[in-house]
């Protein structure tokens, strides 16, 4: 279906209205607070949005719609285990970062630890964000492009990057979260309009469900090679999620700028709720595509793209093109803005130059935001490799890093005699071990090996500390007065949220 008139004006209009939004919302943004952080003036639902618009990208829409096609309704785990993960964050971990008014996740580490356990994190995150995340976002943003539009992948790839990075560098985070907001609200309404078409063409709900061929159970064998269920419902999963909502700051940063506990309770709970809502809009349609046209789609990341091009009236193909842009870009400026803070925040300013001016750290982030882009822009086209397919790309290398951030975390957060170097090591321990099980069970899921990278971390750790604990507990900082008491709102919505989730399971067991 070719790109009407109408397509392009809405496309444009979309991408100006994104911009010109972001950047008026953001002027004036000269200090290191207000640049980094919104001036820790966000309210709930521009939070909740913010999750959501930063974590759901190109890499859903073209790699869990792909899984889908390939595996079926299992890989929803990844979003409703994750609703579950975020009520973790809301009621316990929130409360402790913000009360002791970090900036970024690594420096929890340096008032915990020292200054060496921030850096080794901070360095971590970097490395990950850049070579990982968003060259895995910029790569299945510019597929998208060529799928549907034949934009040539570099060159959609280097689109992206500078508009994206454009407003980032301008506006810092709360260009960030503006722009996430009417991405957002744009990503899910053209997500549900392409559900409802796909179901339309597929001949309704009871055609697909006799169509499924087995692919609407989401509790797959304990063995299974990508989902088994003992990892996705006691081990490696959870590591994986708690993670990414509360230990990441690519997700987090827009909850350390909540203008008060309750209203980043509130954001992350709001965020939960839609998290629940993104199999549908994104896995059915790829269950779909293996359904209508299983034969004709070679790879299963092609299969969102093939479906949309095939049910989009004429004149919705430049909300879509906009909307999955947006996608795009959402996590591309979530992304630089956290690697940037860190870097400015745990690296520039301790370890380059101590006495900067707030408004001379703005001025570094934005430099670094630019180099930011050059670098993933350059690094992306090599994700292309990966055989299996752009979302698990995206998991399965993380998971160098994250089992033994948790565990630092977690024996930092309960138990207060954990010493610097246990962490330090306990960080560092992750990198062989995980490779030794990716080198020795190839065939293992990579949940299962990032329980078992986290068990024996979490082993070392307890061995260290038993024999050299610390003589006296670190006591942390507290910044913030802030009370701790969930209200009632925050307790029912809790509850709801998990009565859902154990819902969807029993439905599609």
């Amino acid at each position: 279906m070719g790109f009407t008139l109408l397509d392009t004006v809405s496309f444009i209009t979309f991408i100006a209205l994104v911009v010109g939004i972001s950047l008026y919302a953001s002027r004036k943004e000269d200090n290191s607070e207000d640049y980094f952080l919104a001036g820790r003036r966000l309210t709930w639902w521009l939070i909740g949005m913010s999750l959501i618009a930063s974590n759901i990208s190109s890499e859903h829409f073209i790699g869990m719609s792909g899984q889908g096609f390939s595996l079926g309704l299992a890989v929803a785990s990844f979003e409703w285990m994750s609703a579950l993960a975020l009520i973790i964050v809301a009621l316990f971990l929130l409360p402790k970062f913000l009360r002791a008014g970090i900036y970024t996740l690594p420096e929890f580490l340096e008032y915990r630890y020292n200054k060496k356990a921030k850096l080794i994190m901070a360095c971590f995150m970097l490395v990950f964000y850049i070579l990982v995340t968003m060259a895995t976002v910029l790569y299945s943003g510019a597929l998208a492009l060529q799928s549907i539009f034949g934009i040539n992948i570099i060159s959609g790839i280097w689109l992206i990057g500078i508009i994206a990075g454009g407003y980032t560098v301008y506006g810092g985070l709360k260009a960030v979260v503006w722009s996430d907001l009417i991405q957002g609200i744009t990503l899910l309404g053209v997500g549900l309009v392409v559900m409802f078409l796909a179901f339309h063409e597929i001949g309704g709900y009871t055609k697909f469900v006799e169509l499924s061929n087995g692919k609407l159970h989401t509790v797959l064998p304990w063995d299974h090679p990508r989902m088994p269920w003992i990892s996705v419902f006691f081990g490696g999963l959870w590591v994986q999620n708690l993670f990414y909502w509360g230990l990441n700051q690519f997700i987090s940063q827009r909850t350390l700028g909540a203008k008060s506990l309750g209203e980043g309770q509130k954001g992350i709970l709001f965020g939960a709720s839609l998290k629940l809502l993104i199999p549908f809009i994104v896995i059915f349609p790829g269950i779909i595509a293996f359904e209508l046209y299983g034969d004709q789609i070679p790879n299963a990341d092609g299969a969102y793209p093939y479906l949309i091009q095939r049910i989009l009236p004429s004149g919705l193909m430049g909300v879509m093109f906009a909307a999955l842009f947006g996608a795009v870009m959402s996590t591309m400026d979530s992304l630089l803005n956290s690697a940037t803070t860190i870097f400015t925040m745990d690296i520039y300013k301790p370890y380059l130059t101590k006495d900067s001016s707030p408004k001379q750290l703005v001025k570094v982030g934005r430099i670094v935001t630019i180099f930011l882009v050059l670098i993933g822009c350059l690094w992306s086209p090599i994700v292309s490799k990966f055989e299996g397919g752009l979302y698990f790309f995206l998991q399965v290398y993380w998971g160098f890093v994250i089992p033994g951030v948790v565990a630092v975390f977690f024996f930092g957060i309960i138990w207060k005699k954990v010493p610097a170097s246990a962490a330090i090591w306990g960080m560092l321990l992750n990198i062989p071990v995980y490779g030794l099980c990716l080198f020795l069970m190839p065939n293992v899921s990579y949940l299962h090996h990032m329980e078992i990278t986290f068990t024996i971390i979490a082993l070392f750790i307890i061995a260290m500390t038993k024999m050299k604990p610390l003589e006296k507990p670190v006591e942390l900082p507290v910044r913030n007065e802030i009370q701790v008491k969930m209200t009632n709102t925050i307790k029912v919505w809790s509850a709801l949220l998990i009565t859902v989730t154990i819902s969807l399971y029993i439905i599609f067991f």
